[in-house]
């Protein structure tokens, strides 16, 4: 069973930690080496974690037991009543045991508890991960061409109505 929880200021070293063993799996058939390890240091140092969860973004831990096996960043976006999943990541082989289906879950109760009626997320358009999203009634709005110090980032935006 997954145990969901705010993530204190002081715990944003554990999001970092998991985004850094979380990422190369992930996206090295994808996304060049260089391009990883840059934008784990643009977004996943404590610097840039700290500034975003200063601006708004609620980031959550995920535990198996004692273990934290994942994260998810929640963003509010009220006047278009999305909220926005910014990140939701897994360890590898925690994958396949429904705790994602369990992080969508939770950030549609968030979602209800601010009145907002739809998730909204960007994935990379190689990604796998679309296709769980897609099994979590997530449908693609539109594809995305992000310009993103030097890379592009391509990604599909898909949403799902609560």
């Amino acid at each position: 069973m997954l145990s969901i929880r705010k993530a204190q200021s002081v715990e944003l070293t554990i999001i970092s930690e998991l985004a850094h063993a979380i990422w190369h799996p992930t996206y090295a058939s994808i996304l060049s080496k260089d391009q990883i390890e840059f934008m784990l240091e643009d977004m996943y140092s404590l610097k840039a974690l700290k500034e975003k969860l200063d601006a708004g973004r609620m980031f959550y831990l995920a535990y198996e037991g004692a273990k934290a096996v994942g994260y998810i960043a929640l963003t509010a976006l009220s006047e278009q009543s999305v909220l926005r999943i910014e990140s939701l990541y897994l360890l590898p082989e925690t994958q396949g045991k429904g705790f994602g289906k369990q992080l969508i879950d939770f950030a549609a109760e968030k979602a209800f508890d601010e009145k907002l009626a739809v998730l909204e997320l960007n994935v990379n358009r190689g990604n796998k991960a679309q296709l769980f999203y897609k099994k979590q009634g997530f449908i693609i709005v539109r594809e995305v061409d992000i310009p993103y110090h030097g890379y592009v980032l391509d990604d599909y935006v898909m949403q799902k109505s609560l």
